[in-house]
């Protein structure tokens, strides 16, 4: 219970993204990222000031955070790039499915069971139907090479989830210093990639709070989550954030809550209840 307890906060602050993202959408998204992560690794800082070797990692250990920090989100950012923003998101989230059904290929004595698969693709329709629904009226496009890195994102942060059980034990608090180096790596990407932008003051404080929340405080979340729960039943629960996004995002924008809204939450919270009590 602890746990999921620790997964549903990470997931709440998941669900802020998007539409902080909507505020700051005339920040490049590199640019962004890089200052939230930067600042979102500050929150580690009063743990390794009382002790210093909890930073002391082992590289392939930093190099799994990286992998995982820096590379979901340059193969989002570029999928956005080269594929219509819902369809790619939509694919984006697939990582749950993909925590469920990979678990017993990264984890030893992790079996997969019937109800796993069920639970997981009844999420992943739930999921569909808010973020398409949401998006009703809005032009649609065929396939596009945009889809593929964001496969490629939705493989990498399941796959770096289920890993962090197979390394050397390590802090929570290393997480911070996987968002330093992720932080940095995009910043060194906004640099190649993207055009200069200045940054009001109510940029800064919306900057803040999402590298305090979602880029920051959810990561060392979704750690303790993942150390003591179990994958398949977190991976199934994070389904949660998808719906949660996109309810937040159209109370923001003024939008009305439609019926697939209330579709989808009973088949993502269904879908949470059968995969959390299945054993």
């Amino acid at each position: 219970m602890s746990a999921n307890l620790y997964a549903l906060g990470a997931i709440a602050l998941w669900t802020t993204f998007a539409s902080l993202g909507v505020l700051l959408k005339h920040v490049p998204p590199f640019l962004l990222t890089g200052i939230a992560l930067l600042i979102g690794s500050v929150l580690a800082l009063p743990f390794v000031a009382r002790d210093r070797t909890q930073w002391k990692i082992p590289a392939a250990t930093l190099a799994l955070g990286v992998y995982g920090l820096f590379g979901f989100h340059f193969l989002l950012f570029i999928a956005l790039r080269h594929a219509p923003a819902v369809e790619a998101n939509l694919v984006n989230y697939l990582w749950p499915l993909f925590m469920v059904v990979l678990a017993p290929l990264f984890l030893r004595d992790v079996h997969l069971r019937t109800v796993h698969v069920i639970a997981a693709l009844l999420g992943f329709v739930g999921a569909a139907i808010a973020i398409l629904g949401a998006a009703s009226g809005a032009a649609s496009a065929g396939w596009s090479w945009g889809y593929l890195p964001a496969l490629g994102s939705a493989f990498i942060w399941a796959s770096y989830s289920l890993l962090t059980k197979r390394v050397p034990a390590f802090p929570t608090a290393a997480i911070g210093l996987f968002g330093l180096v992720s932080g940095v790596l995009s910043l060194l990407c906004h640099w190649a990639l993207e055009p200069a932008a200045t940054l009001l003051a109510q940029d800064w404080l919306l900057l803040a709070v999402m590298g305090l929340g979602p880029l920051g405080a959810a990561f060392f979340l979704w750690d303790r989550a993942l150390k003591l729960g179990n994958a398949r039943q977190i991976g199934i629960l994070s389904y949660l954030t998808p719906l949660g996004s996109t309810t937040l995002l159209m109370l923001v924008t003024g939008r009305a809550l439609s019926w697939s809204i209330g579709l989808a939450a009973v088949m993502i919270i269904g879908a949470a209840l059968l995969g959390t009590r299945a054993r």
